[in-house]
This record gives C-alpha cells, structure tokens and sequence, in this order.
C-alpha cells in the first residue's frame, strides 16, 4: 500500500501553488481529483481540475458510499472518490489529497496511517489579499470563505504537520522535506 498524503488548510491560503510545486519536485506523487458541486472556473477542465458534479448526482454518490471523504464548504460540496485514492495505493504509487478540514478529519479516521499538513496563512489579512487577488470569487464569496477560514486555523494544532505560506519558496521547500521524509521511511 502506499503513503497518502493529505494537504489541508484554509481556501486561498496557496494549496494548489504548493502541490504543483511539490509534484514537480516529486514525480513519483499522484494528485487525487476531488469532486465538487461547485461551477467550473474558467480554464478548469472535468475529471483534470475536478470531478464538477450536479448536486443531486454527489448527493447519490454520498448515499452509495462512493467518497472516502466529504465535506460542505461555503456553500458547496466536495469529496474524495473512493475509486481515486484505491486504485492508486494498490498500484503503490503515492497519492496527494487536496482536501478541505472536515474532510481531513474523516480521512484522519478512514486512512490512520496518511500523512497531515496543514497549510497556514501569514495572518487573515494577508489571506483575505490573497483571495480578493485571485479574483475568482464574488465579494460575498470571500467574506464566507474568511469565515470559514477563521474556524478552520482553530484546527491547526490537530495536524502532524503546519506549514506557514508567508513565503512560497520557504513553504514549498518545508513542504517537499516532509513529503520526502515520509516517502523515505516507507
């Protein structure tokens, strides 16, 4: 079986950043495609980005068991495919989940042995910059996703791992060192 990886932490605070960096500096790691009710952004393609499910069609996957993880974030759902996590461990390759808090917390009780990393940001002012910045989302949309993400640095202290992102290539190299020391120790 092979390691998971699990990268968690609030919306805008550079997660995906710090995944493609990590990915390039180990190959060897596969990304786990969530699923999501939300709408596609533009340039997001299904089943690459995301699996960009109808909200009755997660909710009928959810009955039938189909997600190891799941969760609702501002509004939306998301959620780990069962199907991409265990074909990849019983293949052996490493596999990186991009999961919101509650969803790490179920991973935490599903897959015990998965790696935890909580992404931080610098301060709430930087990450509210940083999400007005990207310019995704509606100003009502940035407001929920800060309240969100004032709850979830409340979580911090239940991860193994925390990674400020105050500066992208210091937190891409702590990233990559825990990533690789785990990978070493299988």
């Amino acid at each position: 079986m092979a390691r998971v990886f699990v990268i968690t932490g609030p919306s805008g605070v550079g997660k995906g950043t710090l995944i493609r960096g990590l990915m390039e500096r180990l190959p060897q790691l596969e990304l786990s495609v969530s699923a999501t009710t939300r709408s596609a952004r533009a340039g997001e393609q299904d089943g690459v980005d995301y699996h960009f499910l109808a909200p009755a069609e997660f909710q009928r996957r959810v009955q039938a068991g189909d997600f190891v993880e799941h969760a609702d974030y501002a509004g939306r759902s998301y959620g780990t495919l069962r199907s991409e996590l265990d074909d990849r461990m019983h293949a052996g390759i490493p596999v990186v989940l991009e999961i919101e808090v509650q969803g790490a917390r179920q991973v935490r009780c599903t897959v015990p042995d998965a790696v935890q990393v909580f992404i931080a940001p610098p301060s709430l002012e930087v990450l509210r910059e940083r999400l007005i910045g990207r310019d995704t989302d509606h100003p009502e949309e940035v407001e929920r996703r800060l309240q969100v993400a004032t709850q979830e640095l409340t979580a911090q202290p239940e991860f193994e791992h925390v990674v400020v992102n105050d500066s992208l290539p210091e937190a891409l190299e702590r990233l990559t060192d825990i990533v690789a020391l785990h990978l070493r120790s299988d």
